[in-house]
């Protein structure tokens, strides 16, 4: 576990993906927030919301889930005793939260196709239809 370890001149240590990756165990549970590194192992069965949730995030990026619930500030200074480094800046980007992009774009030009003569259509054929069954019926 200790050979990637990393220091930085500040004295953060720094842990790579790959060593992270690994802590998913019940013995051994990391997770990333915001590029720090928790050992959350002794946590899980004290975590209110049941350990189940923090075993879904371990030894991967927990960032927008525990931001998503909501975090009270008692939470997040509990969370800070739980700090035992960082994520190698090396490592950053691959944990990186894509924006989604749509999957259709629309336009919002207003075309005269679909705001006059779509409708002027529709009337027209809704018109035929009414005159073809009233004449029918006499």
């Amino acid at each position: 576990m200790g050979e990637n370890e990393e220091k930085s001149p500040d004295g953060v240590k720094y842990y790579r993906l790959s060593e992270i990756e690994e802590q998913n165990s019940f013995k051994s549970t990391w997770i990333i927030i915001h590029n720090k590194v928790y050992d959350v192992t002794k946590f899980l069965e004290e975590h209110p919301g049941g350990e189940e949730v923090l075993r879904e995030q371990a030894g991967g990026n927990a960032t927008e889930s525990f931001e998503d619930v909501g975090h009270s500030t008692d939470a997040r200074e509990m969370a800070a005793d739980m700090v035992i480094g960082e994520l190698h800046p090396e490592d950053r980007h691959k944990i990186a939260i894509h924006e989604e992009t749509p999957l259709t774009t629309l336009k919002d030009d207003p075309s005269w196709l679909s705001n006059l003569l779509i409708p002027a259509l529709v009337a027209v054929i809704v018109t035929l239809i009414y005159r073809i069954f009233t004449t029918e019926s006499e």
